[in-house]
């Protein structure tokens, strides 16, 4: 690690600078260029990428329609940040921080823009009222976790992944800095889920669903290649809870949509009925 780098008087943007997605990035807010969003035939219109963020909402549609919620039905269109689609004037009228994933209601009047994936699992889980707790306490419980993943998820991929897997350079205090973090998150989880089933008690909430696909990478060793690093097997309750979620079918679907990478099998790039699996 260099210990001779002084931070100029003004920072200036080095569009040079390296490292995997480095050219999606920019200090600058807005659409880049000129490009309308597709919309398909349901009120809610989807769009998104198979990260963490992404997979959180389309396992919930998932799992509202396996729950008989008939008005949960959704197209999902893949939104490929790597060719910058993120930065399309549609995309960015309906998300103006230009990340994925970003959803449209055109059930009301006028249409909804929800964007950041927390605020779109409480939307979903107040509109259809599923998988929040209508108890007062329960429900405070839940969105804790909601709102602390929201908080700790930088940490774990912007921090510890950018770091470890993903910088030009290995640097030691970024990477240390950061897998302390991410230990005493996965230490935070661990003594949760020693006392109940689920992240918020003893039922499935969005709770689950905003916390289990970050750290269901890392454990399954689908993020950074880091769960022999992080030692992920001393977690034995999170691992529990991660295999018992990861078997819901609900979640296995979610998983694909917009997925543009790996096996084939578990690709669903755009999603616009139940049929797409079959496919």
């Amino acid at each position: 690690m260099s210990s001779d780098y002084t931070p100029p008087k003004v920072w200036q943007w080095d569009q040079e600078s390296g490292g995997k997605f480095a050219k999606i990035n920019r200090p600058v807010a807005g659409a880049t260029h000129k490009q309308e969003l597709p919309r398909g035939e349901h009120p809610l219109q989807l769009y998104s990428l198979a990260t963490p963020n992404g997979v959180k909402v389309t396992i919930m549609l998932e799992e509202l329609l396996a729950a008989g919620h008939k008005g949960a039905e959704y197209d999902a269109f893949l939104i490929d940040i790597s060719e910058g689609d993120q930065f399309g004037s549609g995309f960015v009228d309906i998300n103006p921080n230009s990340k994925i994933p970003a959803l449209v209601d055109h059930s009301t009047t006028p249409p909804t823009r929800v964007f950041e994936s927390g605020s779109i699992l409480l939307y979903l889980a107040e509109k259809f009222n599923a998988f929040l707790p209508s108890n007062h306490g329960a429900r405070t419980e839940t969105l804790n976790w909601l709102f602390w993943q929201m908080g700790a998820g930088p940490f774990l991929g912007g921090g510890f992944g950018h770091f470890y897997a993903y910088a030009p350079e290995k640097y030691e205090y970024p990477i240390n800095r950061y897998t302390m973090e991410v230990k005493r998150q996965f230490d935070v989880l661990n003594r949760q889920l020693a006392e109940h089933s689920f992240i918020a008690g003893d039922e499935y909430t969005i709770a689950d669903m905003a916390i289990w696909p970050w750290y269901s990478a890392v454990v399954n060793n689908e993020a950074y290649d880091a769960a022999e690093f992080l030692q992920v097997q001393e977690y034995e309750h999170v691992v529990r809870w991660v295999e018992q979620v990861g078997q819901r079918a609900a979640v296995r679907r979610g998983r694909m949509v917009n997925r543009a990478w790996g096996d084939e099998d578990e690709q669903v790039r755009e999603r616009h009925s139940a049929d797409d699996f079959n496919k």
